[in-house]
């Protein structure tokens, strides 16, 4: 550390020694610096402040009957677009800066000048805008501020006037095509369900519902159709025997009941069936064999029962008997054979029925699907155009509260005016800073002078430099003459700044009071 600082100090040494650098850099730069900042032109601010009050008396009257926007959001976006391209070519025009300039260049400029000196600004808690512009003119920088305030607020009430027509013809054109959009739906789902009436549902129910009731309905008519056929056997079971008491022919014998060729084989297997039952269980092989036997021999003798009298029908020898049983059993059997070929039609519909309704429970999950999406896309469509509907009524609602009174009221609080006195530019900083830096560039040339053509200040440097140890150190004397010259440096030096210093009180004061000063001028002059 100490040798950082013993470095330092040798260093501010040599600064020191080559001082007149510092002089002749400060006399070249200052003067001319201080002339140019001295005529530099006036520059004039004009501002104004205007209050936005947002605070309408119907807002809480009309919340939730109307669209609800916030004014605050609407002020701040215009502030936003204030300074947009159109609404900065209105101001041109308006203040007749357009007509100053004379080709797209320098237009353009004018553009990219008012946009970057037009200042808007904002107070923290109320909505109080403060809009500042400067130029040479001061009567130019009152009527741009003039201008940027009439744009400002009439930008602002005409947005509410401008949105509410576009939301108006936005939702008449929405509405309207939602309105066909619907028609179209509705016209797709009626011609579907025509198309699939017999599987799609209704009051009686769907698809599945359909196919069960037709099931029932064939095993509700086949029951009915076996107990017709049953009786129609049974009636001609009594007809045969009926006719067999009265006449006797080759195979059918009997004296007091229907007798066939097979029934004393019959009762032969059912005495053997009896006996082997007294020593066997009913799963004895024997006695499965002899009930098998039996049961063969009984569906031979009901077949040939049957196919006699099929035969005797046939050959037209079912006639009315002068009994009266026969005859009743023979209008009783002609009634049943109607009711069976009836039944057997009814039957065989139903059976169809069923056979369609099955053929299409592959396609169902088809249909089903189709069916969904089209009642989807008819009840979104639905549900937006009511929604149109009723966004409509509130537009317009909250246009006639609009067009009533407005939601935003602009209250001027301070106009703007021309300055009399300029707000720029900071000569006195500019003054002061052009002085610190023709000073750092002495000392920076010093410093470089001093590095490039070094002198020995200090033993320690020669020890530092050299790496030879320094015992002692001699003095010049005053025969020399070494003393005097560098003091009369010093003077030289202390005298210039001195000078310097003056001249910049003179300008600093020029800055700050020009008129008190040029009066006397005028005078002398």
């Amino acid at each position: 550390m100490q040798e950082l600082i013993e470095q330092v100090i040798d260093y501010l040494k040599g600064i020191w020694l080559k001082r007149r650098y510092i002089i002749v850099s400060t006399w070249l730069i200052c003067p001319l610096a201080w002339v140019f900042i001295s005529q530099m032109n006036n520059v004039y601010e004009s501002e104004a402040r205007v209050y936005a009050d947002t605070q309408s008396i119907l807002r809480p009257l009309l919340k939730g009957m109307t669209v609800e926007t916030n004014p605050d959001y609407q002020v701040s976006l215009m502030v936003k677009t204030l300074l947009s391209r159109p609404n900065l070519e209105r101001i041109t025009r308006m203040t007749d800066l357009d007509i100053q300039v004379n080709t797209p260049e320098e237009y353009e400029k004018l553009i990219d000048d008012l946009k970057k000196d037009i200042e808007i600004n904002k107070s923290a808690r109320e909505n109080i805008f403060t809009i500042q512009y400067s130029h040479m003119n001061p009567e130019m920088a009152k009527n741009v501020v003039q201008s940027a305030l009439t744009v400002f607020i009439e930008n602002t009430l005409g947005e509410n006037r401008n949105e509410s027509d576009t939301a108006e013809k936005f939702l008449d054109a929405q509405i309207k095509e939602y309105e066909n959009r619907l028609l179209a739906d509705e016209a797709k789902l009626t011609e579907f369900k025509q198309k699939y009436s017999d599987v799609l549902p209704n009051q009686y129910g769907g698809y599945y519902d359909k196919l069960n009731v037709a099931k029932e309905q064939l095993k509700s008519i086949e029951l009915v159709l076996s107990e017709t056929e049953t009786q129609l056997k049974n009636a001609l079971t009594q007809l045969g025997q009926s006719q067999a008491e009265g006449k006797k022919s080759n195979s059918i014998v009997d004296s007091n009941s229907v007798a066939t060729s097979y029934d004393e084989r019959i009762d032969e297997l059912e005495s053997m069936l009896d006996g082997l039952l007294l020593k066997y269980t009913d799963r004895h092989p024997d006695v499965v064999e002899v009930k098998n036997r039996l049961d063969h021999l009984v569906k031979q003798r009901d077949k040939e029962i049957a196919e006699y009298v099929e035969a005797r029908d046939g050959a037209g020898t079912m006639q009315l008997s002068q009994n009266p049983v026969i005859q009743s059993l023979q209008i009783q059997i002609n009634q049943l054979e109607n009711q069976v070929a009836s039944l057997k039609v009814r039957r065989d519909n139903y059976a169809e029925n069923v056979k369609e309704l099955e053929n299409k429970i592959h396609i169902l999950p088809e249909i089903e699907a189709e069916l969904t999406g089209l009642n989807r896309g008819y009840e979104i469509t639905k549900a937006q155009y009511e929604e149109f509907l009723t966004r409509k009524e509130t537009a317009q609602l909250a246009k006639q509260a609009d067009e009533t009174t407005s939601k935003i009221n602009f209250r001027v609080i301070d106009p703007p005016r021309a300055p009399t006195k300029p707000s720029g530019p900071p000569r006195i900083l500019f003054l002061i800073a052009s002085t610190i830096l023709a000073v750092g560039v002495g000392v920076g040339l010093s410093l470089v002078f001093s590095q490039i053509n070094p002198v020995v200040t200090s033993r320690n440097q020669v020890t530092r430099e050299t790496g030879i140890p320094v015992f002692g150190v001699v003095s010049a004397t005053e025969n020399l003459g070494l003393q005097k010259w560098h003091k009369k440096k010093t003077l030289i030096f202390i005298a210039s700044n001195t000078i310097l210093f003056l001249l910049l009180v003179g300008f600093i004061a020029y800055a700050m009071f020009p008129e008190q000063i040029k009066a006397p001028l005028r005078g002398l002059l």
